[in-house]
């Protein structure tokens, strides 16, 4: 089987050297070594030496020197809406508050549908509505060399493997005072 060994950044990579393309949610875009399948079907080994954010139109480069090129798949979110610059910013604030996953626009911030901080937000005065689009979130100031790491004024453990798409299930834990 074929291994992708480098992630080559969009724009920066030979668009004749473009073998094929993988459409994946967010979730399945921060991996470091996984089994993945081409839109046309090929398989191939993503081998990378650390976990790597991919994000859409970054290319995959394969051992044979093909790119695969990375499109971010259509993803039940939620579009927050803010009655001003200012409150749309204290809305992104609550967010990173919980360490949600969150692609921050002009006008609106995407979110993972999630009824709990839909309610949340929608307390806060937000608008909230469901749509299927793209998922392309904020890597994060403390993202590092591996997209997840983070400093914090108390100490508790990161499972390594969770889905970043499901971190309020983290912050809950720390509100109700169970993460130390």
């Amino acid at each position: 089987m074929e291994r992708a060994i480098k992630v080559i950044r969009s724009g920066a990579w030979d668009r004749s050297r473009e073998q094929g393309r993988i459409t994946l949610p967010f979730v399945d875009r921060h991996r470091r070594r996984l089994v993945l399948r081409a839109d046309g079907g090929t398989e191939f080994l993503l081998d990378l030496a650390e976990t790597t954010a991919l994000r859409a139109g970054d290319g995959l480069e394969l051992e044979s020197g093909a790119i695969v090129v990375v499109r971010a798949a259509d993803e039940d979110l939620y579009e927050v809406i803010a009655r001003s610059p200012a409150e749309l910013g204290r809305l992104a604030w609550h967010l990173g508050n919980r360490h949600l996953p969150a692609q921050i626009e002009r006008e609106r911030i995407l979110i993972r549908a999630d009824h709990v901080i839909a309610d949340m937000l929608r307390g806060l005065g937000a608008s909230v509505r469901a749509i299927s689009a793209p998922f392309d979130p904020e890597s994060g100031a403390y993202s590092g060399a591996h997209g997840h790491e983070h400093a914090h004024d108390h100490e508790h453990g990161h499972d390594h493997g969770h889905d970043p798409g499901r971190a309020h299930e983290h912050a809950h834990e720390h509100e109700r005072g169970r993460v130390r």
